[in-house]
Protein backbone atom coordinates (compact mmCIF):
# COMPACT_ATOMS: atom_id res chain seq x y z
CA UNK A 1 0.00 0.00 0.00
CA UNK A 2 2.93 2.51 -0.97
CA UNK A 3 1.67 5.22 -2.25
CA UNK A 4 1.96 9.15 -3.13
CA UNK A 5 1.09 11.69 -0.11
CA UNK A 6 -0.13 15.26 0.46
CA UNK A 7 2.77 15.51 2.88
CA UNK A 8 4.48 18.73 2.16
CA UNK A 9 7.57 17.51 3.26
CA UNK A 10 7.98 14.13 1.34
CA UNK A 11 6.96 12.46 -1.85
CA UNK A 12 5.45 9.10 -0.91
CA UNK A 13 4.24 6.85 2.08
CA UNK A 14 5.67 3.35 2.62
CA UNK A 15 4.37 1.07 5.13
CA UNK A 16 6.01 -2.15 6.33
CA UNK A 17 4.35 -2.19 9.50
CA UNK A 18 0.86 -0.28 10.68
CA UNK A 19 -0.24 -0.03 13.82
CA UNK A 20 0.98 1.49 17.28
CA UNK A 21 0.15 1.98 20.72
CA UNK A 22 -0.21 5.56 22.48
CA UNK A 23 3.37 6.49 23.97
CA UNK A 24 3.04 10.70 25.13
CA UNK A 25 0.32 13.34 24.37
CA UNK A 26 1.14 14.14 20.73
CA UNK A 27 -0.72 10.37 20.35
CA UNK A 28 -4.16 11.97 21.31
CA UNK A 29 -5.58 13.11 18.55
CA UNK A 30 -3.59 10.52 15.98
CA UNK A 31 -4.51 10.99 12.44
CA UNK A 32 -3.21 7.34 11.60
CA UNK A 33 -5.42 5.62 14.50
CA UNK A 34 -8.60 7.69 13.23
CA UNK A 35 -8.15 6.67 10.22
CA UNK A 36 -7.40 2.85 10.67
CA UNK A 37 -10.21 2.24 12.94
CA UNK A 38 -12.88 3.12 10.01
CA UNK A 39 -11.83 -0.09 8.54
CA UNK A 40 -11.74 -2.61 11.64
CA UNK A 41 -14.01 -5.87 11.20
CA UNK A 42 -14.24 -4.94 7.45
CA UNK A 43 -13.32 -8.01 5.92
CA UNK A 44 -10.48 -8.43 3.25
CA UNK A 45 -9.50 -4.50 3.96
CA UNK A 46 -5.82 -3.27 5.15
CA UNK A 47 -7.19 -2.12 7.94
CA UNK A 48 -9.52 -4.83 9.05
CA UNK A 49 -8.07 -5.21 12.49
CA UNK A 50 -7.89 -1.13 13.21
CA UNK A 51 -4.69 0.18 14.44
CA UNK A 52 -3.71 -2.94 16.08
CA UNK A 53 0.30 -3.46 15.24
CA UNK A 54 0.93 -5.98 11.95
CA UNK A 55 3.93 -6.68 10.18
CA UNK A 56 3.48 -6.99 6.28
CA UNK A 57 6.64 -8.60 4.51
CA UNK A 58 4.87 -8.53 1.37
CA UNK A 59 6.02 -4.72 1.44
CA UNK A 60 9.25 -5.10 2.19
CA UNK A 61 10.39 -5.14 -1.46
CA UNK A 62 7.94 -1.98 -2.92
CA UNK A 63 10.82 0.46 -2.59
CA UNK A 64 12.57 -1.52 -5.23
CA UNK A 65 10.08 -1.10 -7.84
CA UNK A 66 10.32 2.53 -7.69
CA UNK A 67 13.09 3.43 -10.01
CA UNK A 68 12.87 7.03 -9.97
CA UNK A 69 14.60 8.69 -6.58
CA UNK A 70 11.81 9.72 -4.34
CA UNK A 71 11.94 10.95 -1.05
CA UNK A 72 9.93 8.10 1.50
CA UNK A 73 8.32 8.86 4.70
CA UNK A 74 8.70 5.55 6.09
CA UNK A 75 5.84 4.08 8.19
CA UNK A 76 3.68 7.03 8.17
CA UNK A 77 1.13 4.69 9.92
CA UNK A 78 3.56 3.33 12.70
CA UNK A 79 6.62 3.42 14.26
CA UNK A 80 9.24 1.39 13.47
CA UNK A 81 10.59 1.44 16.52
CA UNK A 82 7.89 0.19 18.75
CA UNK A 83 8.95 -2.43 21.05
CA UNK A 84 6.64 -5.01 20.07
CA UNK A 85 8.46 -5.22 16.64
CA UNK A 86 10.91 -7.81 16.57
CA UNK A 87 14.08 -6.40 15.59
CA UNK A 88 14.76 -8.99 12.75
CA UNK A 89 12.01 -7.19 10.80
CA UNK A 90 13.41 -4.09 11.10
CA UNK A 91 16.72 -5.37 10.02
CA UNK A 92 14.73 -6.06 6.65
CA UNK A 93 13.28 -2.89 6.90
CA UNK A 94 16.74 -1.54 7.15
CA UNK A 95 18.00 -3.97 4.09
CA UNK A 96 15.71 -2.86 1.70
CA UNK A 97 16.99 0.78 2.37
CA UNK A 98 20.29 0.47 2.28
CA UNK A 99 19.81 -1.81 -1.31
CA UNK A 100 17.77 0.49 -2.84
CA UNK A 101 19.48 3.68 -2.50
CA UNK A 102 18.30 5.74 -4.69
CA UNK A 103 15.86 7.20 -2.47
CA UNK A 104 15.81 8.99 1.07
CA UNK A 105 14.20 7.60 3.45
CA UNK A 106 12.37 9.18 6.68
CA UNK A 107 12.29 7.62 9.66
CA UNK A 108 10.45 9.22 12.64
CA UNK A 109 10.14 8.02 15.80
CA UNK A 110 8.62 8.87 19.74
CA UNK A 111 10.63 6.01 20.57
CA UNK A 112 13.87 7.49 20.47
CA UNK A 113 15.85 5.66 23.33
CA UNK A 114 15.15 2.18 21.18
CA UNK A 115 15.61 3.77 17.73
CA UNK A 116 19.41 5.06 19.40
CA UNK A 117 19.96 1.68 20.57
CA UNK A 118 18.99 -0.15 17.37
CA UNK A 119 21.10 1.99 15.11
CA UNK A 120 24.02 2.33 17.43
CA UNK A 121 24.19 -1.67 17.09
CA UNK A 122 24.07 -1.89 12.91
CA UNK A 123 26.28 0.87 12.73
CA UNK A 124 28.75 0.46 14.84
CA UNK A 125 31.64 1.04 13.26
CA UNK A 126 30.51 3.76 10.90
CA UNK A 127 28.05 6.60 9.89
CA UNK A 128 24.52 6.19 8.78
CA UNK A 129 24.29 6.05 5.01
CA UNK A 130 22.68 9.60 4.03
CA UNK A 131 20.47 8.01 2.32
CA UNK A 132 18.68 6.89 5.59
CA UNK A 133 17.25 10.30 7.80
CA UNK A 134 16.60 9.68 11.68
CA UNK A 135 14.32 12.09 12.98
CA UNK A 136 11.89 12.03 16.17
CA UNK A 137 8.53 13.62 17.04
CA UNK A 138 8.51 15.99 19.98
CA UNK A 139 4.94 17.99 20.65
CA UNK A 140 6.25 20.23 23.81
CA UNK A 141 9.45 21.11 26.10
CA UNK A 142 8.64 18.12 28.57
CA UNK A 143 9.66 15.27 25.45
CA UNK A 144 12.78 17.18 24.44
CA UNK A 145 14.66 14.16 25.79
CA UNK A 146 14.04 12.67 22.36
CA UNK A 147 16.42 15.44 21.14
CA UNK A 148 18.84 13.73 22.90
CA UNK A 149 19.03 10.52 21.76
CA UNK A 150 18.79 11.82 18.44
CA UNK A 151 21.93 13.94 18.58
CA UNK A 152 23.79 10.57 19.74
CA UNK A 153 23.43 9.11 16.31
CA UNK A 154 26.46 8.68 13.93
CA UNK A 155 24.19 10.70 10.99
CA UNK A 156 24.11 13.71 9.22
CA UNK A 157 20.78 13.28 8.48
CA UNK A 158 18.62 14.28 11.93
CA UNK A 159 15.55 16.10 11.82
CA UNK A 160 12.92 16.82 14.03
CA UNK A 161 9.13 17.18 13.61
CA UNK A 162 7.37 19.47 16.32
CA UNK A 163 4.18 18.72 15.21
CA UNK A 164 1.30 18.26 16.73
CA UNK A 165 3.32 21.46 18.53
CA UNK A 166 1.06 21.57 22.03
CA UNK A 167 3.06 23.71 23.89
CA UNK A 168 6.48 25.92 24.01
CA UNK A 169 9.84 23.90 23.80
CA UNK A 170 11.61 26.59 25.30
CA UNK A 171 15.62 26.92 25.28
CA UNK A 172 16.42 23.82 23.20
CA UNK A 173 19.62 22.71 22.00
CA UNK A 174 19.86 22.22 18.15
CA UNK A 175 23.06 21.47 17.69
CA UNK A 176 23.82 18.98 15.07
CA UNK A 177 20.43 19.01 13.62
CA UNK A 178 20.04 18.95 9.72
CA UNK A 179 15.88 19.92 9.56
CA UNK A 180 13.02 20.81 11.39
CA UNK A 181 9.20 20.71 10.79
CA UNK A 182 6.82 22.61 12.89
CA UNK A 183 3.02 22.16 12.40
CA UNK A 184 -0.01 22.31 14.31
CA UNK A 185 -2.71 19.28 15.05
CA UNK A 186 -5.18 18.75 12.50
CA UNK A 187 -8.79 17.02 12.69
CA UNK A 188 -11.45 16.72 15.08
CA UNK A 189 -10.47 18.35 18.99
CA UNK A 190 -7.40 19.76 17.35
CA UNK A 191 -5.59 21.42 19.93
CA UNK A 192 -4.78 25.10 19.00
CA UNK A 193 -1.27 25.90 18.22
CA UNK A 194 -0.15 29.40 19.49
CA UNK A 195 2.37 31.59 16.81
CA UNK A 196 5.00 32.33 19.69
CA UNK A 197 5.60 28.63 19.79
CA UNK A 198 6.26 27.96 15.85
CA UNK A 199 8.41 31.87 15.59
CA UNK A 200 10.39 30.69 18.61
CA UNK A 201 11.43 27.58 17.28
CA UNK A 202 12.20 29.36 13.70
CA UNK A 203 14.13 31.92 15.64
CA UNK A 204 16.51 28.74 17.09
CA UNK A 205 16.65 27.04 13.70
CA UNK A 206 17.72 30.37 12.47
CA UNK A 207 20.16 30.45 15.20
CA UNK A 208 21.53 27.30 14.88
CA UNK A 209 21.77 27.02 11.16
CA UNK A 210 18.80 24.31 10.38
CA UNK A 211 16.75 24.16 7.85
CA UNK A 212 13.32 25.23 9.21
CA UNK A 213 10.10 23.96 7.27
CA UNK A 214 6.55 25.30 8.42
CA UNK A 215 4.00 22.73 7.40
CA UNK A 216 0.61 24.12 8.54
CA UNK A 217 -1.33 25.78 11.58
CA UNK A 218 -3.87 22.96 11.60
CA UNK A 219 -7.25 23.33 12.90
CA UNK A 220 -10.56 20.71 11.73
CA UNK A 221 -8.41 19.83 8.42
CA UNK A 222 -4.91 20.05 7.66
CA UNK A 223 -5.16 23.23 5.57
CA UNK A 224 -7.71 25.09 7.55
CA UNK A 225 -5.01 27.59 8.84
CA UNK A 226 -3.16 27.68 5.81
CA UNK A 227 1.31 27.40 5.66
CA UNK A 228 2.10 30.85 6.64
CA UNK A 229 3.84 32.61 9.08
CA UNK A 230 4.54 35.96 9.87
CA UNK A 231 3.40 36.29 6.45
CA UNK A 232 5.41 33.69 4.46
CA UNK A 233 5.66 30.18 3.49
CA UNK A 234 8.59 28.09 5.34
CA UNK A 235 10.10 25.64 3.41
CA UNK A 236 13.53 25.57 4.61
CA UNK A 237 15.24 21.92 3.53
CA UNK A 238 18.61 20.48 3.95
CA UNK A 239 19.87 19.84 0.66
CA UNK A 240 23.35 19.87 2.12
CA UNK A 241 22.57 16.58 3.09
CA UNK A 242 21.03 15.17 0.34
CA UNK A 243 23.30 12.57 -1.32
CA UNK A 244 25.13 14.37 -4.64
CA UNK A 245 23.73 11.60 -7.01
CA UNK A 246 20.18 12.22 -6.95
CA UNK A 247 20.07 15.68 -5.56
CA UNK A 248 19.00 17.24 -9.00
CA UNK A 249 16.56 14.62 -9.46
CA UNK A 250 14.94 15.68 -6.11
CA UNK A 251 15.39 19.08 -6.88
CA UNK A 252 13.50 18.86 -9.96
CA UNK A 253 10.36 17.28 -8.01
CA UNK A 254 10.08 19.93 -5.29
CA UNK A 255 10.58 22.32 -8.02
CA UNK A 256 7.28 20.99 -9.94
Amino acid sequence: MAQNTQIEWTDATWNPVTGCTQIGPGCDNCYAKRFAERWRGLEGHPYEQGFDLRLWPERLEQPVQWKKPRMIFVNSMSDLFHKNIDRRFVDRVFDTMEGANWHIYQILTKRSSLMHRYVENRYRDKQVPDHIWLGVSVEDAAHTGRIHHLRRINSRARFISFEPLLGPIGPVDLSGIAWAIVGGESGPGARAMEPSWAICLRNRCREAGVAFFFKQWGGARPKSGGRLLDGEEWNGFPWQIVPKDIVDSLRGKRAA
